[in-house]
């Protein structure tokens, strides 16, 4: 036993400490990350997650609605921000993005086109095609094959209550948290119709407060700008949408707030322009810069051997 105690104390007093214990450093905090819904707008999403790869610190945890699950299980998967960017550069110019077509000037989609391209049950638009898509990008396909746990937002159609997926399979949780209504089809799941999570919590940091040290929430929800005598009917639709959200957003913001809220600009973004992707990320390297800023001040920082 004593032998026991005097290794102890000569390890304790002699031995070198930890670069992180020499430096006088603390463990970094852990951090939660909300990726909000916004439709294409939320591509911006993918400029931020490039923040945490620059830093070489992954968020502890990631909660997302709508695009904002899409790119947040993509990310908890493994890919790295770039590897997304290139995935939705990739998709934006292949025959699967019939989304975006019809919502460029001079598209070579008609109204009727669009309309013809969904099954006839509660969507316009199939989204099977897009998930297989995605799921062809990744290895994982159940909750506990990713790398970063993750939850996905989505809302029960019938109580209108916020629906958390977190186990099973990955792809039809992102099929629901997606399904705008009126444009993807709802998802039958675990006896529930589900469709969008934006519906009942557009930017869902509030599944993070009291969980990690930082929160950091990213809202794409975006803004409406009225040129000329009017608005045409897809975008009455679409940014219809988008006040119903920003509404729900300043009410639960009046209740708490995440620790770093980012707003990168997506104006001039509409809902489908998918194809716009490196547009997109241009316009988001302000908000990029500023949490970057944010979280070195919170202490997040590149952490030893990476």
């Amino acid at each position: 036993m004593r032998m026991l105690i005097a290794l102890f104390l000569f390890a304790a007093l002699w031995l070198p400490a930890s670069p992180t214990q020499a430096a006088g450093q603390e463990p970094p905090p852990s951090v939660g990350l909300a990726l909000g819904s916004g439709g294409a707008g939320g591509l911006a999403h993918i400029r931020m997650l490039a923040v945490f790869d620059e830093l070489g610190h992954k968020p502890d945890r990631i909660v997302g609605t709508s695009i904002g699950a899409v790119i947040g299980v993509l990310y908890a998967a493994g890919l790295s921000a770039e590897e997304i960017r290139a995935l939705f550069a990739e998709f934006g110019g292949s025959e699967l993005d019939a989304l975006s077509r019809l919502m460029r000037p001079g598209g070579d989609l008609t109204l009727a086109d669009f309309l013809e391209i969904g099954g006839g049950d509660g969507g316009v638009i199939e989204s099977r095609g897009f998930l297989e898509f995605l799921k062809g990008k990744v290895e994982a396909r159940t909750f506990d094959e990713l790398a970063i746990p993750l939850e996905i937002v989505a809302t029960d159609y019938a109580t209108g209550e916020t629906v958390i997926l977190d186990e099973g399979d990955l792809f039809e949780a992102v099929g629901a948290s997606m399904a705008v209504p009126g444009l993807f089809p709802p998802v039958r799941r675990d006896g529930r119709l589900l469709i969008d999570g934006g519906t009942s919590n557009p930017l869902p940091y509030d599944r993070l407060l009291g969980r990690h040290d930082v929160v950091v929430a990213v809202d794409v929800s975006g803004s409406r700008e009225v040129t000329g005598d009017g608005v045409g009917w897809s975008d009455l639709l679409f940014k219809s949408f988008e006040v119903m959200q920003q509404a729900l957003i300043a009410a639960r913001m009046r209740v708490a707030e995440p620790d770093i809220l980012i707003r990168p600009d997506v104006s001039g973004i509409r809902l489908l322009h998918f194809h716009r992707v490196e547009a997109i990320l241009e316009q988001a390297e302000p908000a990029a810069a500023e949490l970057r800023r944010a979280l070195i001040e919170a202490g997040v920082r590149r952490e030893e051997g990476r």
